[in-house]
């Protein structure tokens, strides 16, 4: 398996279930979990996005500490993948208008809590490496992107 297959099982899985775990490190140095709606960007291979509030725990974290984690699963639980990468905090209209023309839809309990998308950061995580697991067939395989 290479980065690009590894890309196209992340797509696969975000595309089908739409969610993912995100974990980052909080101020106590523990890890924090929390379900997110990820999104993949053509034309930008080897990074996950999501949208955050300004001041959410997510962000000051990655602002603290930019390693991540992710876990991205299929519905039957027949493939998993952990995806560890660092974290960029982009305040930038173009990004934040593309990521959200394709999360957007998918995030309606965000939207009763965030009124206005200009005050939105994107956190595009930059992939270091991917476990992929196929937990039926046992198989489990690192690739370093």
């Amino acid at each position: 398996m290479n980065t690009k297959d590894v890309m196209r099982e992340i797509g696969r899985i975000v595309d089908g279930v739409k969610t993912a775990v995100f974990a980052t490190v909080d101020d106590d140095g523990r890890p924090s979990m929390r379900w997110v709606t990820p999104v993949l960007l053509r034309g930008r291979t080897g990074a996950l996005y999501i949208v955050a509030s300004p001041n959410s725990n997510k962000v000051r974290h990655v602002r603290k500490n930019p390693d991540v984690q992710w876990m991205l699963q299929t519905k039957p639980l027949d493939t998993i993948i952990n995806i560890y990468g660092k974290v960029n905090v982009l305040d930038n209209p173009s990004i934040r208008n593309e990521v959200l023309e394709v999360v957007g839809p998918r995030l309606h309990a965000f939207w009763q809590v965030t009124h206005d998308e200009r005050d939105l950061l994107v956190l595009e995580t930059i992939i270091q490496k991917a476990v992929y697991y196929v937990s039926m067939k046992g198989a489990k395989e690192a690739v370093l992107f």
